[in-house]
């Protein structure tokens, strides 16, 4: 556990000019860099309600968090939020010195974390590393564990209302909101998964581990019995130490990045 954090506020400029607020947490000497989005239906969240997670993973991991203040709907419509974070990933990379840098989120910020990686494969630039705790990935909801416990968070019908809110737009063509849209998903760089048990979305995110592997991507998929949706926000998260581990287990030499045994259960 790394006590002696830096913590303070940095800007990116996204497409169109708009202005991305950034919080950053930095270790002394950190062991790489993750820009980070927070969830909240991609209408509700900041990255000052999430500073408490987002500084207890850069305490427990010795990573530099870069938390990203992108906008949200149904004000701003996909893709601002994506485009908002691509400019969180250009900001970060220009100030890494040389160690990696991944991309990760939480909830609906893991699933814009998820596009903003293809956006950034399908442009031919650097993709990073992903690591995702229980992203939402289908706007239908149409999979059996949104069916099994209708009273858990969140209900189909809220869900489906939310990414409707985020979608109802004119969208862009070059950027898709979930990576299952995409024909393939080979070229991306090494993707780790993170849902609980007990959690309505995650059939989705074994479908998009499934996606990967057939498609020779490194995956990682780790489903925490037990554990509900929006873990993070609770003050005995055990998704919280486990995205921290993965994190640890990340080498400085992306090239020689491996998927351990342990993660793929």
């Amino acid at each position: 556990m790394i006590t002696a954090l830096e913590t303070t506020l940095g800007s990116a400029a996204a497409s169109g000019g708009a202005r991305v607020p950034l919080l950053v947490h930095r270790p002394p000497e950190p062991q790489g860099w993750i820009v980070w989005v927070h969830g909240g239906s991609w209408q509700h969240g900041s990255a000052a309600a999430w500073a408490p997670i987002t500084s207890a993973l850069a305490a427990r991991s010795g990573w530099a968090v870069v938390s990203v203040e992108y906008r949200l709907a149904p004000e701003h419509r996909f893709p601002a939020a994506v485009l908002d974070v691509l400019a969180g990933l250009d900001w970060a990379e220009a100030r890494a010195g040389g160690v990696l840098v991944a991309i990760g989120g939480d909830s609906a910020g893991g699933t814009i974390a998820a596009s903003a990686a293809l956006a950034r494969r399908d442009t031919g630039e650097r993709v990073p590393v992903q690591v995702l705790a229980y992203p939402p990935l289908d706007p239908v909801c149409a999979r059996p564990s949104y069916r099994c416990e209708p009273d858990a968070f969140p209900n189909k019908s809220d869900l489906r209302t939310a990414w409707r809110l985020w979608l109802d737009g004119p969208g862009d063509p070059a950027i898709l909101p979930t990576p299952l849209e995409a024909r393939n998903l080979a070229g991306l760089a090494p993707v780790f998964l993170i849902v609980g048990g007990d959690d309505p979305v995650r059939d989705d995110v074994t479908a998009y581990a499934d996606r990967l592997r057939d498609d020779g991507v490194p995956t990682g998929l780790r489903m925490l019995p037990g554990v509900e949706h929006a873990d993070l926000l609770s003050p005995r998260s055990r998704v919280l130490p486990a995205v921290a581990d993965v994190l640890s287990e990340l080498t400085l030499d992306e090239s020689s990045i491996e998927t351990p045994e342990r993660n793929l259960s």
